[in-house]
């Protein structure tokens, strides 16, 4: 089986049509049937059959789909393994952090490996976690690091701290002059939350309708709450962030916390890896400084 015929296989599956297949990637169609021609030969199986005008694949070709992709990532991850070891580098970390993190971990993170690691790379995506799940799932990443909610096979998880996400509000917000507040005092304002597969959207979400409340209503949904906080200061919309957002965010003085138990989310801090990837040496590093000092580097 050729990894360029097999590349080929993978192109055509994804756009469903023989000749958009050909013009994304620079070959003739002729050229693309007969790769497909010496794949179906060589695994004695048709991977393709016609629907209307396009093209799908058949139960063997959703397996190789499946299996292919893991092979390319499999070699991919070999050849990376091979010159690290090769050139005695001490390494690239391809980084993912969930943004409710970065501002208040990564800096002190990223001074505590490059005063161990001078020459270490890195190359930083900020995500929410569902985005950054993916990405590590499909190669893209080398480690995240997110809020832990759920346990998940495919993935190693070493938890790291601990951190809350609370309600937060503007500091004259209307909310601060109930008398007593309750959850369902919130029902009547707007907020500024995270897409719904967030975990922390999620979790709020399902504090009120488990309360048998209706869930907020989102007037702004982001993916970047941690650089809303100037706008919640100026509105009378409600959200949901890292309570490291509201202790040291810039202009934090202008929110306050909306404190309710109900709406109070403890949860574990956590570096994922891929359960069957390859861990680079610098990420190994990463991982064990995080597990050691992971509070204190929060704190900074």
């Amino acid at each position: 089986m050729d990894l360029r015929d097999l590349t080929y296989f993978e192109t055509i599956a994804e756009i469903g049509h023989l000749g958009r297949a050909a013009e994304k990637l620079n070959r003739s169609q002729p050229a693309l049937s007969k790769s497909i021609q010496r794949l179906e030969e060589s695994l004695g199986a048709r991977l393709f059959q016609r629907d209307g005008r396009r093209i799908k694949l058949t139960d063997v070709g959703e397996l190789l789909l499946v299996r292919g992709k893991q092979l390319r990532l499999s070699i991919s991850e070999t050849e990376r393994e091979v010159r690290d070891f090769a050139d005695g580098l001490i390494g690239n970390i391809r980084l993912g952090c969930a943004a409710s993190m970065a501002e208040h971990l990564l800096p002190q993170l990223v001074g505590a490996l490059l005063d161990r690691a001078p020459d270490l790379t890195l190359s930083l995506s900020i995500a929410q976690d569902d985005v950054l799940r993916e990405s590590l799932r499909g190669g893209r990443l080398d480690a995240i690091i997110c809020p832990l909610i759920s346990e998940d096979p495919r993935f190693l998880t070493y938890p790291v701290l601990q951190d809350e996400a609370v309600v937060v509000a503007s500091a004259d917000h209307p909310v601060f002059a109930a008398r007593s507040l309750a959850l369902k005092d919130l029902c009547q304002y707007r907020w500024v939350l995270a897409p719904p597969t967030v975990t922390a959207r999620r979790w709020i979400d399902h504090a009120f309708l488990s309360r048998q409340l209706p869930a907020p209503v989102v007037q702004i949904e982001t993916n970047s709450i941690s650089l809303m906080p100037r706008m919640i200061a100026r509105t009378r919309l409600l959200s949901f962030v890292a309570r490291e957002t509201l202790e040291h965010g810039h202009v934090m003085s202008r929110l306050r916390e909306v404190p309710l138990a109900e709406t109070t989310m403890s949860r574990t801090v956590a570096v994922l890896v891929r359960a069957e990837g390859y861990l680079p040496p610098a990420v190994a590093a990463m991982i064990e400084l995080l597990r050691r000092e992971g509070e204190d580097l929060l704190k900074g």
